[in-house]
């Protein structure tokens, strides 16, 4: 097809379907097909070979665990292998002994539970005569019986005599043969080379980890990362920080709660509180579920030990003690103990990995997430990882905002917006967040994917969020009043207390106290929710404000709403192509009112000082927040207004008049 033909088919289809919309894509970006792909073969990879990467992924992770300790030997004189060795043997040898000591206590908790099958029954009858008044549980159990008994019958029915031969169940017969020692041997020992091979090839592989860890980390950047040392650096040591730094202060919360248990189970009366207290250190490890199964245990030892029901209510105090000091005190002042990942996809992370490689993955899950997430950080091949995974906003604060704003969602825009605001002021929020959220509405205006429908819930949303903030806005408005009679104390030389520390640019604001301000939206809705922002932020320094929308201009409504006591009007653009429109504007405010500053603001997305246009007779021309509020509260007197041209007008002719004067010649 030439192109005299395409341009002509373009013509025709312009015609019929009207302009094309332009929507901001990005042609040269990447697929993420061939990362899909690869995610695919990784997890293939994962449950295939399982039996060799899960001890590895163990080693792996002790590691990181273990690396700081053999650091520090190391900064203390031992050399790296006595170092790497101790470091193993004595991490391993606990581990040994904290498996031993469980498996201990669980023997002897096995073997006396038979004794608590008399208060087990005698709880539960008296459970079923408490509830005989409703009926439930007396209902629930003849159900039970009754398809017991209904089950007994049918194996009782007679059965047909030539059928009865057939339908005869065959006898189990059991040999019993001398046993020999060595089967004897090898059936005890042939379960436990497993587990004790896994051991073995964990600690080694750990120990030359250990060793040649700047080896192994040079071998990485180079396959990985060669060309970017810099970015391969940053991810190793993000990753072996963030893993271990969750590992040890993981650590350090479940024995501050398994320690506390065990002496709390002790002093009830709970059998092996060593046990509860140690499985509780490690349950902990498994992400939501763990803390459940490690309350379970003992409150259902406590329904079987205790003929009564105090031991259960004094075991639920414990734990509830316990889970409100964790969560409160322990784990906030441990700061450290965060891992980047946001709650649900701990979840998910928790089920995949328990999907994997069962209830080792199921431990291992959180670790293993947090390595990923460090390399959907640095890899742009695996960002959605990061996306995915982790507990950073993925929407800047303008984007979420906006996003709000066109899903018509006030209230969770001013739950954002008061997050924001407890730590900076109002101006800072309107000036970084909601004008260059309003920047990106207008943009999208100009590309012709923002209808007016949606241009007018944006406004409608956006004044809700101006009004939902009035609150604090009189808060910073009392703030500024009693700052300003604090400077004027000091200015007559009476003591005074020291000022609050505040933000630089509100301090740099004049008092509005005593000034009328008249702010109006230059051509649509979007400009008169800026309007409506710069108004707020005026009466916060004490101003007297009248806003007004685009639309009352034309009728000439605008001009009746103008203050005559004013002392300035603002019109607001968010267009930066609109200075023509606003100098004609500006021309309109200036012939009606010369003896007002008149001053236009012409928003521009980075709130940063620059040198704005030249509008003819505008007093004053702003781009960003602070400079259009000091503007419209200055002291400045109004420029002088160019007297207007006169226009001359044609007479209408008079036919009859001129030829009377002629006649009279």
């Amino acid at each position: 097809m030439s192109s005299r033909d395409a341009k002509i088919t373009e013509a025709e289809l312009e015609n019929d379907l009207g302009p094309r919309r332009v929507y901001s894509t990005s042609p040269s970006s990447p697929s993420r097909m061939p990362a899909f792909a690869s995610v695919l073969a990784v997890i293939a990879i994962l449950y295939f070979g399982k039996e060799v990467l899960l001890p590895l992924a163990i080693a792996v992770l002790l590691t990181f665990a273990l690396a700081p300790i053999s650091s520090r030997l190391r900064k203390l004189g031992m050399p790296r292998i006595p170092a790497v060795i101790v470091t193993v043997v004595i991490a391993f040898l606990v581990l040994v002994l904290f498996g031993l000591v469980v498996a201990g206590h669980v023997a002897e908790v096995a073997q006396n539970l038979p004794a608590y099958q008399g208060n087990i029954i005698a709880k539960i009858r008296s459970l079923q005569e408490s509830g005989t008044d409703s009926g439930i549980v007396r209902r629930l159990t003849s159900v039970v019986e009754s398809v017991g008994r209904e089950l007994s019958n049918a194996d009782e029915r007679p059965v047909a005599p030539g059928t009865a031969s057939r339908l005869r169940e065959p006898v189990l017969v059991e040999i019993f043969a001398p046993s020999r020692p060595i089967e004897t041997l090898t059936s005890l020992i042939g379960p436990l080379l497993g587990p004790i091979a896994s051991l073995g090839l964990i600690i080694v592989v750990v120990i030359f980890m250990l060793l040649e860890r700047e080896e192994l980390r040079d071998r990485f950047i180079r396959l990985v990362g060669y060309g970017d040392l810099h970015r391969t650096t940053e991810a190793i040591q993000e990753a072996g920080s963030r893993v271990a730094r969750y590992l040890l202060m993981q650590l350090v919360v479940n024995c501050a709660y398994g320690v506390p248990l065990a002496l709390g189970l002790w002093a009830v009366g709970i059998p092996n509180p060593a046990l509860w207290g140690m499985l509780a250190i490690v349950l902990r490890f498994v992400p939501y579920i763990g803390p459940v199964i490690a309350t379970v245990l003992p409150l259902f030892l406590a329904f079987a030990v205790d003929p009564g029901w105090s031991l259960v209510l004094w075991v639920g105090a414990i734990f509830l003690v316990l889970e409100l000091t964790s969560n409160n005190v322990i784990e906030p002042w441990l700061y450290g103990s965060r891992t980047g990942l946001s709650p649900l996809a701990i979840i998910v992370a928790a089920i995949f990995w328990a999907w994997l490689w069962g209830p080792v993955g199921l431990v291992l899950s959180t670790p293993l997430t947090v390595c990923l997430a460090v390399l959907g950080r640095y890899v742009p091949q695996f960002e959605f990882l990061e996306v995915v995974f982790g507990s950073d906003p993925v929407l800047d604060p303008k984007e979420r905002l906006y996003q709000r704003l066109l899903a018509g969602d006030p209230d969770e825009a001013t739950d954002y917006a008061e997050e924001f605001l407890e730590e900076d002021y109002l101006e800072d929020y309107y000036g970084k967040v909601a004008i260059p959220a309003l920047l990106l509405a207008e943009k999208d205006r100009r590309r012709g994917v923002l209808t007016a429908e949606q241009m007018e819930q944006v406004f409608g949303t956006a004044i809700t969020l101006v009004s939902n903030l009035a609150e604090i806005a009189e808060e910073e408005e009392q703030e500024e009043e009693e700052e300003e009679e604090q400077k004027e104390t000091e200015a007559a030389g009476r003591p005074s207390t020291p000022p609050k520390e505040g933000n630089g640019d509100e301090s740099e604001l004049p008092d509005g106290r005593g000034k009328t301000v008249f702010c109006v939206g230059g051509r649509g809705p979007l400009d008169d929710a800026s309007a409506a922002m710069l108004a707020q932020i005026l009466q916060v320094q004490g101003a007297e404000v009248v806003a007004a929308r685009h639309s009352d201009i034309p009728n000439r409504r605008a001009m009746s709403l103008v203050p005559k006591q004013s002392n300035a009007i603002v019109v607001c653009f968010l267009n930066e192509d609109s200075a023509r429109h606003a100098t004609i504007l500006v021309r309109r405010f200036k012939r009606i009112y010369p003896a007002i500053r008149v001053g236009a603001v012409l928003w521009v997305e980075n709130q940063e000082e620059r040198q704005p246009p030249a509008l003819g007779e505008a007093d004053f021309v702003a781009t960003t927040l602070t400079s259009a509020a000091r503007e419209a509260l200055a002291d400045a007197p109004p420029s002088l207004v160019t007297p207007a041209r006169k226009i001359r007008t044609r007479r209408p002719s008079n036919k009859t008049g001129i030829a009377a004067a002629r006649a009279e010649i």
